[in-house]
């Protein structure tokens, strides 16, 4: 059934944490616009996080691994059908900038650095300077004037997510870790993850979270550390489902990856850690209990690259390598005295 012309769709086909981050603008059109109908288009696989948000009245799907160009003339199609008053692109890509640019809606507005922001009714600068975050980048193609602030992601686990995680939650305080990634230099090394392990306090259970590629490394770092109470969950549950477990965990061990977004949607506790890249360009995590650990010292080639690498291209790795592990177990300390001043 064709949109209201007051409906809005918004476009975030990339990776999962930026899905995640992209809720923010859900949750702003909510409190601003509250009748405005909400789409959303996404790439196959990442349906899941929005499909049941309350906010998103329809969630348009596309598949870029089955006949990608077609897959995409025919989103055009229904997008046009759907008659929007805005279409908005949170991406630079030129794939979803000719979505846009052709939708058909009254305004068609995305970034200025998109291959096709010429065609668009309104370009809004992208700003990329340290103190800058994503969600704020984001929040601006709503209002380039708005001064409002941050505001926040949020996910909305349904209560088959709830259920999935509620037992694993009553095991009394229990520590998240989501240990991979899906770039080498992003993730802190498994060596390192086994160490830590060994020296967390033993009256925590630790749950080792992932999706179904990461059931190998989660269930080999399980057998390396020794530690009895390491449950692998990695596969077993849903990313709604893991970040319902994840929002009552004493603190949640992550790297600069989609769990940390997930941490930053349910106000979960985070420690994240930075291999290759940095809190500056504008992905740092957003919880109302939030510690970043990265090397102290200053390293020549860090960041070598906005998004990661399958290997250190120097060969050294010593972004990683360098943390040391008292960063990690002080951040535990500060999140066990935050939690008790929230009591």
């Amino acid at each position: 059934m064709p949109a209201t012309d007051r409906a809005v769709l918004l476009i975030q086909t990339a990776f999962i944490g930026d899905v995640i981050l992209a809720t923010a603008l859900l949750e702003r059109l909510h409190a601003t616009e509250p009748h405005t109908p909400v789409d959303i288009l996404v790439r196959k696989g990442n349906e899941g996080l929005v499909k049941s948000h309350p906010y998103v009245r329809n969630v348009l799907v596309w598949d870029k691994k089955k006949a990608k160009y077609l897959g995409l003339l025919r989103l055009l199609l229904q997008i046009r059908k759907m008659r929007y008053e805005r279409v908005i692109t949170l991406q630079r890509f030129a794939s979803t900038g000719f979505l846009t640019a052709f939708s058909g809606a009254k305004k068609h507005i995305g970034f200025d650095k998109n291959p096709l922001s010429f065609l668009f009714t309104m370009a809004i600068p992208h700003v990329f300077d340290a103190g800058v975050h994503e969600v704020t980048r984001n929040l601006n193609l709503l209002d380039p004037a708005d001064e409002v602030p941050l505001t926040p992601p949020r996910l909305y686990p349904t209560p088959a997510d709830e259920a999935a995680a509620a037992p694993y939650a009553a095991v009394g305080g229990y520590i998240c870790i989501a240990p991979t990634s899906v770039w080498f230099t992003k993730q802190f090394p498994e060596e390192k993850w086994v160490q830590l392990l060994h020296i967390l306090p033993s009256q925590y259970t630790v749950y080792l979270i992932g999706g179904p590629p990461d059931v190998e490394a989660c269930e080999r770092l399980r057998l390396t550390s020794g530690r009895a109470n390491v449950v692998n969950l990695a596969g077993k549950l849903s990313l709604l489902a893991s970040a319902a477990l994840m929002r009552s965990a004493v603190l949640n061990y992550v790297n600069d990856s989609a769990p940390m977004h997930l941490c930053s949607a349910m106000g979960a506790p985070t420690c994240a850690v930075y291999c290759s890249t940095v809190p500056y360009f504008g992905f740092g995590p957003l919880s109302p209990f939030s510690r970043i650990v990265e090397l102290k010292e200053p390293l020549a080639c860090k960041p070598c690259g906005l998004h990661g690498y399958r290997q250190c291209p120097l060969g050294h790795f010593y972004c990683a390598h360098g943390i040391r592990l008292e960063q990690l177990t002080e951040a535990l300390a500060e999140a066990e005295a935050w939690a008790a001043g929230q009591v």
